[in-house]
């Protein structure tokens, strides 16, 4: 934290900036916490639900026409919704549920609807991509449904699943550069209230470089950490 703080007070007294390295460093911890808290709440949502795309539909372990006939056009209809507009959409929902439409946590309901569904279709490919022949397998030693995704599916799918929650982290930190132009803090907010609003171009590069780092950052951890799961 400490070398993050040198850079940004750096880039702030270098460049003669309208904010100063402590409102970045407020910024980052509020993108920080939206992202954490909607990858967990999705995740939550979002792997259960790509689990039963896969079990329920047609020639699946637990086949269910009816639910699958449910879950899947429900899941196509949230995530044909841009974010901005989902952001919207929800504005009385997220205000019901923490007692306001503004801030960062008022935030973390409208990324948790964004990426909850984002993440069951990247989990349903991820399990499709599991060979027939280990289902077959354990099919024949006798397990049961439940067993074969918790014993075999999840196991044979978890490098793919981590490049998933990577792909899904990153997609939610852009997701809450968007949330910051209605107030949501975090770095887009900052972008849009000091870079964009106040004509401070510096402001905007400044929070241009830090998500390209923490982007960066995020998807060479999730290659790594797949790597190590597949024991390369």
């Amino acid at each position: 934290m400490q070398i993050i703080n040198n850079i940004l007070s750096y880039l702030s007294t270098t460049f003669a900036t309208t904010v100063t390295s402590d409102q970045f460093i407020q910024a980052s911890y509020e993108t920080l916490i939206m992202v954490v808290f909607s990858l967990i709440l999705g995740s939550l949502i979002g792997i259960p639900l790509g689990i039963c795309l896969v079990t329920t539909r047609p020639s699946g372990l637990l086949e269910n026409k009816r639910i699958y006939r449910i879950i899947n056009p429900i899941i196509n209809l949230v995530r044909s919704l841009p974010f901005i507009i989902l952001l919207v959409a929800i504005l009385p929902l997220t205000k019901f549920i923490v007692g306001s439409s503004i801030g960062t946590t008022a935030a973390i309901v409208p990324l948790t609807f964004y990426v909850a569904p984002y993440i069951a279709r990247l989990v349903e490919n991820s399990l499709l991509d599991v060979k027939s022949g280990i289902i077959e397998a354990a099919e024949a030693m006798g397990a049961t449904p439940i067993q074969i995704i918790w014993h075999f599916m999840l196991p044979e799918a978890f490098s793919s699943l981590l490049l998933t929650l990577t792909t899904a982290t990153i997609g939610l930190i852009g997701a809450t550069a968007m949330a910051g132009a209605i107030g949501a803090g975090g770095i887009g907010d900052l972008a849009v209230s000091y870079g964009y609003q106040r004509f401070d171009t510096t402001v905007t590069y400044i929070c241009v470089f830090i998500l390209v780092i923490v982007i960066q950052f995020v998807q060479s951890m999730g290659n790594y950490l797949a790597r190590k799961a597949r024991h390369e």
